[in-house]
């Protein structure tokens, strides 16, 4: 895989991006659009081929209603046979009333087959709190048999706070119990601009889960911390997981990049793993930067400390 150079642009204006290697070894990339107006897929058989591959769109947002607007954060998963896209959106009518939601393929090709709506992810039925506010950035990820899913949402009176959160989930669709605190932002560089814990993203490793996540506003501050895991803990378990203090990836003026966060990881054609995210190649911003398009999908490979964590070097 070759090797991107300091603020070098893998694909322009895709922010959020999302890479899934299948079992197959076939890539898919889907990310953000700069119009906030629907959901591409790409493929190709090499992860670095996926700048060239051709964007297909499998699904666009309602003209009233719900799944209307601001249409965030699309991830791919295969879970149980079947192809999923979790994503948020905003109401036609309410820009802002941003909710997770799912999409099922109906067949065995993502990019070809029909794709149904199976509405918002549901919580559990004894849940009184999720889902019910600003709510966006869902991921997924099995162990143990077990699959669980991470969300951002924002709680407060107020200013808003946007917290992690992780439950157990009963299918692909539904949650099995109520929602767990898993980060709230404490420390000064998660709350730059906004109060902000988002862009949940899991790596394993090491007999470790490590979880990368977005921190401060989406300009310059953006920036990823992470949260730690043993294999034998319970994820779903907050008390388990240990914060790291510092952010882990961050502006760095000298290499031109700004901003880097909202990431996933996958896999080099080696099996060795690669953080992929959006950043900025300039530090100034005119106007509200959710809304300026130059937000770029990069990627590096990752490396390893002397104590096996991850290091996301730019």
């Amino acid at each position: 895989m070759r090797e991107l150079k300091n603020n070098e642009i893998w694909i322009p204006q895709r922010a959020d991006p999302y890479v899934y290697k299948h079992t197959d070894g076939t890539y898919y990339f889907t990310a953000s659009l700069p119009e906030y107006n629907g959901i591409t897929l790409r493929r190709a058989s090499v992860m670095e081929e996926l700048d060239r591959a051709q964007e297909i769109m499998i699904w666009g947002r309602h003209a009233s209603g719900p799944m209307g607007a601001h249409i965030w954060a699309p991830e791919l998963h295969y879970i149980q046979g079947k192809w999923y896209i979790y994503f948020a959106a905003g109401d036609a009518e309410d820009k802002w009333r941003i909710r997770p939601y799912v999409l099922e393929c109906q067949g065995q090709d993502p990019v070809k087959d029909a794709w149904t709506e199976r509405g918002m992810l549901q919580c559990a039925d004894d849940d009184e709190f999720s889902f019910r506010a600003f709510s966006l950035d869902t991921t997924v990820f099995e162990h143990n048999g077990q699959w669980y899913c991470v969300w951002a949402e924002k709680v407060g009176v107020g200013r808003m706070i946007s917290n992690l959160y992780i439950a157990p989930m009963e299918s692909p669709l539904k949650l099995a119990a109520s929602q767990r605190l898993l980060t709230t932002p404490d420390y000064d560089w998660e709350r730059r601009g906004f109060w902000v814990n988002e862009g949940p993203a899991v790596l394993k490793r090491n007999g470790r889960i490590y979880m990368t996540y977005s921190a401060s506003d989406t300009g310059v501050n953006y920036c990823m911390g992470m949260l730690t895991l043993d294999r034998e803990e319970d994820p779903a378990d907050p008390r388990a997981w240990r914060k790291r203090r510092t952010p882990v990836l961050q502006t760095d003026e000298r290499k031109g990049i700004y901003g880097p966060g909202h990431n996933s990881f996958t896999e080099d054609e080696k099996g060795e793993p690669v953080i992929v995210f959006h950043a900025r190649t300039t530090k100034e911003v005119a106007g509200d930067p959710l809304y300026d398009p130059n937000r770029h999908a990069m990627y590096r490979k990752v490396c390893w400390d002397a104590e096996q964590e991850p290091v996301f070097p730019l």
